[in-house]
């Protein structure tokens, strides 16, 4: 998550029911997060042990999906309402109602705006497809089949993206209060080939088995990343703001952020970091050739733009796709103006409409020696991945790729610095060498929904589950018998004499006389 955090904490190997409270301490964003997490790890997780690894409510199961081709000047998919749980995540896909406006005139008839009840391919919330992109449209099924499945992700989306999670009334000189987890579902296409199917009409059973095989390589990630923190050389030559004989030399307390740029094999790939969890972001406002008017410059010195810094322009489309594009440096800054010039012009593709959100992200790499750190040629704006040696980021703090790892873009590692110990916290066995440790996102997860074989032949993949209520069973014979007899014996109660003596009682007392 991209937000300004101090660190993160929850592990679910800890077993942490709950994050208790204590009076008179200092609060902090860390003990807030982690018992969100704790409550999305325990909801969700019982979710999957319920309902299995995916599946829909029966009579609200959301993602049926439906071929259209032939009819269009570009095939697509219909997207069709509901619920859909992927490794207990739920997924919506009912499409929001349109509000109804003000009429104008004098007229009180009041229209709403028409739309569809269901999404399409082309214009799924979070899928962003572009037809002018050979490779986002559907595959033809006259060619060959192919297969439907949902892709399930989170990501932060902070007030940069959605203005509305501002407080106006805090005014702009102050930073936004919180961010916001976001799910993130995609309805994509694969061709049977990526699945190893060489059966020209697989039946559904085959495809689901073929499809889990293809979606468990693609959750795990092989890449590993160890940190540690190093007496850099420079640190004598730095103002005693730490204690002598740190290892992390910065002058503040920072959570270090390392992150998959291009994906990957290791002579492919290349990361990026930052000191400051990749949250330094600046909405653009107006982009001109290499000119882009930011809304702000950033709140201090120290989360504001300089020349020389990397940037990565984006908008919310581009950040879901997650999808490499160069990085670009700042050449100058008019102050006055709020704009930076950027050494090229940003991908046409990129930040062009205003309702998608334009912003920069800073990060804190730079190539060739400097003073806090060195990097080595810079590669596409990021840092090429050298495995099997320790790489230096600044003050001390050094990372190391595991050999043989695939990378994927998106993916990251957070390392926490802290000035009073003078180090990072990292992990480490008994001899206090740094384990090596995946990367703690990003989570991806997959479901099948549909195998499409032609027009109007589909064949649906999902799962669907029952309600666990139903109606209280009758009681058993013998308690029915119980109920009749109690019922007579009441009603035999009720027959007696106003005297309050039954027949059966008088006779036994007359008896008794005459016996005397």
């Amino acid at each position: 998550m991209h937000a300004d955090l101090s660190r993160s904490t929850f592990r679910p190997e800890r077993h942490y029911s709950a994050v208790l409270a204590q009076q008179g301490r200092v609060q902090l964003d860390a003990d807030l997060n982690e018992q969100t997490a704790i409550q999305l790890h325990h909801a969700r997780t019982l979710t999957a042990d319920l309902i299995g690894r995916h599946g829909g409510p029966a009579g609200a199961t959301g993602f049926r999906i439906e071929y259209v081709g032939g009819r269009h000047d570009i095939d697509t998919l219909y997207i069709h309402g509901g619920r859909y749980y992927v490794d207990g995540i739920l997924c919506d896909a009912d499409r929001p109602a349109p509000g109804v406006p003000v009429p104008d005139g004098d007229t009180e008839e009041q229209r709403s705006a028409e739309t569809d009840a269901y999404w399409d391919y082309w214009n799924q919330p979070d899928g962003f497809r572009d037809p002018e992109r050979p490779g986002d449209r559907l595959p033809s099924p006259a060619q060959s089949p192919f297969l439907v499945y949902l892709a399930v992700w989170e990501r932060a989306v902070s007030a940069a993206e959605d203005p509305a999670l501002r407080e106006v009334a805090l005014g702009a000189a102050l930073p936004d209060t919180a961010a916001r987890a976001k799910v993130v579902w995609q309805v994509l296409p694969l061709p049977l080939t990526a699945l190893d199917i060489a059966d020209a009409e697989p039946g559904p059973a085959a495809v689901r088995e073929a499809f889990e095989k293809w979606a468990k390589a693609r959750s795990a990630p092989s890449a590993r990343l160890a940190a540690r923190s190093e007496r850099p050389e420079h640190a004598d030559e730095d103002p005693c703001l730490v204690r002598p004989d740190a290892r992390y030399r910065g002058p503040e307390n920072q959570l270090y952020r390392v992150e998959v740029h291009a994906g990957g094999e290791a002579r492919d790939a290349t990361f990026t970091w930052s000191r400051e969890n990749g949250s330094v972001v600046f909405p653009v406002d107006e982009l001109d050739g290499t000119w882009a008017r930011l809304a702000t410059l950033g709140l201090d010195s120290k989360l504001d733009l300089e020349v020389g810094d990397l940037v990565e322009f984006s908008d919310t489309a581009y950040a879901s796709r997650l999808e490499a594009l160069p990085l670009l440096r700042v050449e100058e800054l008019d102050l006055p103006g709020r704009r930076v010039r950027l050494s090229a012009e940003p991908d046409p593709r990129v930040g062009r409409l205003p309702h998608l959100h334009p912003f920069l992200r800073r990060w804190d790499h730079r190539e060739g020696p400097r003073r806090k750190g060195r990097t080595t040629s810079l590669k596409g704006g990021a840092v090429p991945v050298a495995e099997g040696e320790w790489l230096p980021l600044e003050d001390g703090v050094e990372i190391y790729f595991a050999r043989g790892g695939t990378y994927r873009t998106g993916d990251h590692w957070l390392i926490p610095a802290r000035t009073a110990t003078g180090s990072v916290e990292w992990a480490t066995d008994a001899a206090r060498r740094p384990l090596l440790q995946a990367p703690a996102g990003i989570d991806r997860h997959f479901a099948p929904l549909a195998l499409v074989t032609g027009e109007g032949s589909t064949a649906d993949l999902r799962y669907a589950f029952g309600p666990l209520a139903a109606e209280i069973p009758a009681a058993d014979k013998a308690a029915l018998d119980a109920e009749v007899r109690a019922a007579r014996e009441e009603q035999a109660a009720e027959a007696a004499p106003a005297g309050g003596r039954s027949q059966t009682t008088a006779a036994a007392e007359a008896a008794a006389e005459g016996d005397e």
